[in-house]
């Protein structure tokens, strides 16, 4: 289980691969983390994606799947 109280705004996500994903804008209701919306390959608009896809978390939130499928498979945020 990940201890999500390591996540904070601002921090890189990346994928398994260790290509960029986003960065951190919050945590939206501790089960996933919302992504800022002015990233590049945001489009403008806020992503989700569940903490069970966390690696680890060190400096960086590191995923289990690769950037390409972390992207195909985030939510956007209403």
């Amino acid at each position: 289980m990940i201890d999500t109280q390591k996540i904070k705004e601002h921090m890189e996500v990346c994928g398994a691969d260790g290509q960029y994903v986003g960065t951190v804008d919050h945590l939206d209701g501790g089960s996933r983390i919302k992504l800022t919306k002015s990233d590049a390959m945001s489009g403008g608009k806020h992503h989700l994606i569940p903490v069970d896809w966390i690696d680890t978390v060190d400096d960086k939130v590191r995923l289990k799947k690769s950037a390409r499928d972390a992207m195909a498979q985030w939510q956007a945020a209403a």
